[in-house]
Order: C-alpha cells, then sequence, then structure tokens
C-alpha cells in the first residue's frame, strides 16, 4: 500500500482541523478507531497545553507521560515527542511527532513539523498544512492593489522564489478583520472597509507579526498615509484593547464578541485565515495529487484554488 507523507503542525487549531479532516476519510477506509484515536492525540495535546500554560498540575514528569502516550507495539498509535520552549520559565512541552492512517486511495502518514510550509520550500515534502496567513507573511508580492483571494495568493507567489502553491482550504475559518471605534469612524456611517482605509490618516494598531500580511490584503496604497502601531507586551493587553485605544486596527475575529466588548464597531472581513493544503508542485507524484483531491472540498473552504492544466 501506498503511503503519503504529509507535513502538520505540531500543535494548535490548523492540526485538530488536519486530524479531524483525515480521520472521517479513514473511517470511510474501514478504520473504526480512526476518529478515537485522532480525539486522544487532540485531547492529549490539549492537556500538555494546559499544563504548560500552569492551568493544570500533573503528578508524572514530562518523560513519564511522553512513555505513557506512546505505544511502540502499535504501528498506527500516535507518536508524540518533546518541544523546547525558548521562553524564559516554559518547560519543555509535549507536540505531535506522527500518525498513520489509512485513506481509500492509501494510507496517509501525518508529519509533524514547527514550520510545515518552510520544509514544503526545503523540499522536504509534497504536501503539507499550514496557515494561509505564513504564505501572505513570506513570500506573497507586496503591490498597491489589495490581495482577497486564493488566485490572487498563488498568483503573487514568484516562481522563482518557490515551489510551494496553495491548493485549497479546510474551512476552519477566523477573520483578519478591521475593527474601529465609534468615534474613529465618525458620525457619516462611512463603511469601515479598504476604501476607509485608503481615505484615513493616523494610526493603524496591529499585531507585529502580522504587519506584512496586513500590507498584502490593503494594499500599499491604502496605507500611505498610515503608520502601524502594536500591542506592547509590556501593557498585557489583549490585541483588541490596544485596538480600542488606538481607534484602528486589524485583528483576527470568529464571533466578534470579544472586540464588541470593547467598544469597537466589526468592519471589513479582510481575509480569511485558514488551514490550507500546500503542494510542492515539484515534488508532486500522481499519488500526492489524489490524495490532495481527496482532502479538499472547495464546496467548504473560502479558499478556492484556481483551475490549473
Amino acid at each position: 500500500m501506498t503511503t503519503v507523507q504529509i507535513a502538520v503542525p505540531r500543535k494548535g487549531r490548523p492540526l485538530e482541523a488536519v486530524l479531524e479532516r483525515v480521520a472521517g476519510h479513514a473511517e470511510t477506509a474501514g478504520a473504526a478507531n480512526a476518529t478515537g484515536r485522532v480525539d486522544e492525540v487532540i485531547s492529549t495535546l490539549r492537556l500538555e497545553k494546559a499544563v504548560t500554560k500552569d492551568e493544570r498540575d500533573l503528578d508524572r514528569s514530562v518523560y513519564e507521560r511522553l512513555a505513557d502516550y506512546s505505544d511502540p507495539e502499535d504501528p498506527y498509535a500516535p507518536e508524540y515527542t518533546l518541544l523546547r520552549d525558548a521562553r524564559d520559565g516554559f518547560p519543555r512541552r509535549v507536540v505531535f511527532d506522527s500518525l498513520t492512517l489509512p485513506t481509500p486511495i492509501g494510507e496517509v502518514q501525518l508529519v509533524g513539523r514547527e514550520e510545515p510550509f518552510r520544509a514544503l520550500r526545503k523540499h522536504e515534502f509534497a504536501l503539507g498544512f499550514d496557515s494561509a496567513d505564513l504564505v501572505l507573511e513570506e513570500v506573497v508580492e507586496l503591490r498597491p492593489e489589495p490581495l482577497a483571494t486564493l488566485a490572487d495568493v498563488n498568483e503573487r507567489i514568484d516562481p522563482m522564489d518557490t515551489d510551494v502553491r496553495v491548493a485549497g482550504g479546510l474551512g476552519d475559518t477566523v477573520y483578519h478583520t478591521l475593527l474601529a471605534t465609534p468615534e474613529t469612524r465618525g458620525d457619516g456611517g462611512d463603511p469601515l472597509d479598504r476604501s476607509f482605509v485608503s481615505d484615513y490618516e493616523g494610526e493603524l494598531c496591529i499585531s507585529p507579526r502580522y504587519e506584512r500580511l496586513v500590507e498584502a490584503v490593503l494594499g500599499t496604497d491604502a496605507l500611505r498615509d498610515v503608520e502601524f502601531t502594536y500591542p506592547t507586551p509590556e501593557s498585557e493587553k489583549e490585541e483588541e484593547a490596544a485596538i480600542a485605544d488606538t481607534g484602528l486596527g486589524v485583528y483576527l475575529t470568529v464571533t466578534g464578541s470579544t472586540a464588541r466588548d470593547h467598544g469597537l464597531l466589526l468592519g471589513e472581513r479582510l481575509f480569511p485565515s485558514e488551514t490550507v493544503l500546500l503542494e510542492n508542485v515539484h515534488e508532486l507524484d500522481d499519488h500526492a495529487r489524489e490524495l490532495a483531491g481527496l482532502l479538499i472540498d472547495e464546496s467548504e473552504t473560502e479558499l478556492v484554488a484556481p483551475t490549473t492544466d
């Protein structure tokens, strides 16, 4: 049976979305315990996250827990590894290492990587899952006009820079949303959208890790008279609170309830932050292409890849 390796994040929401998607296809292939195995991985990683954040206190050492989680006799059991946290005062953390599951077109081995997108860029894998944000932050070309769709993303990737392209998403969508105080928007009730930013002069509060992404989705023309500001770690304020102090900003929202709690108006959803399937087009073979077609359902995603010949 053919086994295709896919690079995946070691923890977090994108990994959970991938695990659940592959488990559904594994059940279709007759693996009756696939959902249980995936649920086990998700609950284990959530527990370990709580331990790392001092929200849970366990009486076993991290090495004892790692040994308990492993089953070397079962080739289909999930495997974990230890991640050294570079932040002062944070312990080593148990993270995902690998899991093999069957699908209707062959076995899939999900392989944990700190940076799946970069692993594909280095031609270590043909397929991988990562956040669409990372593609915008690393390889898309910044242009005067805004970027809004997946077709824009792939079109703005320089083929001389990387062979990686975005194939589609999993639909686990949150949004980079434009937020403003009523005072900043003014009494005119103008739409809080990209055109508002184009006419705006002043500060725009963003998370520093999203600076290039915000430039891409708003377009450099719209930011001519805008100065980025950032929440400071020393203030320990939530991003929404920092945006409320500034008057205008961009941040991730799901329902927008936290933003409203800080008196902010929700404006245009600038770009969907979604777990996406990445392809290294130089490394793809027939099995990888077939698997990519199985894993991505375009009816579920807000990111629809353009058809290619």
